[in-house]
């Protein structure tokens, strides 16, 4: 699992006086940066390897100005080519977002997905775990 900690900036939050659900999206992403470079480790788009098929987030709590929020990214599925990243958002150990994005592994020249193999495949199942249990209230 990766772990990032975001400290929320005024400009972050909107006029009901919490963190805008548009912040989490771009969270995530700068939070998945240390998967990414298990694809390309200088993170040049010249040379990435992936593209995105699919991404969801369920808003379970709000976001508040003034308090770190830990970001905890890691793999619920890793199939041949694609996988499920998921990502979490605690704030006062309070799990208030889940983020499910679908990345596949693939090729821009030939617009063909990759599988995921070796060395790659190896230092992703390092990653993967269950995702948290979703509990309807």
């Amino acid at each position: 699992m990766f772990v990032r900690t975001i400290e929320p900036a005024f400009y972050d939050t909107d006029a009901l006086g919490h963190v805008n659900n548009t912040r989490l999206p771009a969270w995530f992403e700068l939070a998945r940066n240390d998967l990414f470079r298990l694809f390309t480790p200088d993170l040049d788009p010249r040379k990435w390897r992936l593209i995105m098929a699919r991404m969801e987030i369920d808003y379970r709590a709000e976001l508040h100005y003034g308090s770190d929020i830990e970001l905890r990214t890691y793999l619920s599925r890793l199939g041949n080519s694609s996988f499920t990243v998921t990502q979490e958002a605690w704030q006062k150990d309070e799990l208030t977002n889940v983020g499910h994005t679908v990345l596949v592994h693939f090729d821009h020249s030939t617009k063909r997905a990759v599988p995921i193999e070796g060395a790659l495949r190896e230092a992703l199942e390092a990653h993967l775990q269950p995702a948290e249990e979703t509990s309807d209230a």
